[in-house]
């Protein structure tokens, strides 16, 4: 079967190469997917996306004309594909639900403890010979109140890892995890109480309609002064003008993201000879307390190995006639 690898990085392609032990039709196109480069997937059966890529219905019907019958996509999420139109179209949507969980969960504490013992700036001032420590005060882990919005894998890693430094764990999903109360004395409280009694709130939701915009200003007003917020999930449970506000009054004492809510068409892009458009984007760049990487938590060897093999497993079984181990739909 003749799969058109779409949005290709060099990171993944030999993980992709090592791992096709039966032989399949790959073609890597560094191009992403969008309305304007559907006439590239013109001769193929299957094509690979990612995060970057674009599937609404438009796009999936030109696809379709051309002959595409499967979309195996190497995320977790399926917010860029319309799954609905899909269906309707009779082509088969896969994704990878499962990667290695520490990836992610790691990325989010190395954004908590950076930003809390300021290593950016204290790597800046050491790089100018300047080794005063005034502005480089943290605080101890030890007895913080965290709370975590999700505790799925990634959330459940987290709170290991947050438990050992003696924190404090409040949780915040539609689903209790016995294992989390048993062993670290996680908490389960709504919304309001883990805004109102947390020093730092990590995020390890989905996108949902419930989770869009969760963290507002409503929710921002509620938090202690200085809180620090992380998001390694997905940019939009944030609202990104509130956020900044935030920042500007001081509420919000520091700010990580590893995800944006504008960032399709940003990240995963080089922009460094052009003029930045996205005006929220470059103030929050302009704010000495926040961290910013560019949706890279994933990018663990262990991860992206795992990733690459689940997605060439679901492309292998469609090409033998088979339902993909992760079909969704």
């Amino acid at each position: 079967m003749k799969t058109k690898i779409f949005s290709i990085s060099p990171y993944e392609k030999p993980f992709l190469e090592q791992g096709n032990h039966e032989g399949l039709q790959l073609t890597y196109e560094k191009e992403r997917l969008n309305e304007n480069t559907t006439q590239l997937a013109e001769g193929y059966e299957a094509v690979s996306i990612f995060a970057s890529d674009k599937a609404p219905a438009d796009v999936l019907e030109k696809l379709s004309e051309l002959g595409v019958k499967y979309i195996a996509t190497r995320t977790m999420g399926l917010d860029h594909i319309d799954t609905e139109k899909a269906k309707e179209l009779g082509m088969k949507v896969a994704h990878v639900p499962h990667y290695s969980p520490h990836s992610v969960a790691e990325h989010s504490i190395a954004l908590m403890m950076a930003l809390n013992r300021n290593l950016i700036p204290a790597h800046y001032k050491a790089m100018d010979y300047n080794f005063l420590l005034d502005g480089l005060m943290g605080f101890d882990m030890n007895n913080k109140t965290v709370g975590m919005i999700g505790a799925g894998e990634i959330g459940s890693v987290s709170a290991k890892i947050l438990h050992g430094f003696g924190c404090n764990l409040l949780v915040f999903d539609i689903k209790k995890n016995e294992e989390l109360i048993e062993k670290y004395d996680a908490r389960y409280v709504d919304i309001e109480e883990l805004c109102s009694n947390s020093d730092i709130i990590t995020i390890h939701a989905p996108l949902t309609d419930d989770t869009e915009h969760l963290i507002n200003k409503e929710k921002i007003d509620m938090m202690k002064d200085g809180v620090m917020i992380i998001n390694t999930a997905r940019g939009a449970i944030c609202k990104t003008e509130d956020l900044i506000e935030g920042l500007k009054n001081e509420k919000i004492g520091s700010l990580g993201m590893d995800v944006y809510e504008h960032e399709k068409g940003l990240f995963f892009e080089d922009h460094s000879c052009e003029i930045m458009k996205d005006d929220f984007f470059v103030r929050l760049l302009g704010f000495k307390n926040v961290l910013i990487t560019a949706h890279q938590a994933f990018l663990t060897r262990e991860a992206l190995k795992e990733n690459m093999e689940t997605t060439l497993g679901n492309l292998r079984n469609w090409a033998i006639g088979e339902k993909a181990d992760h079909e969704v739909g």
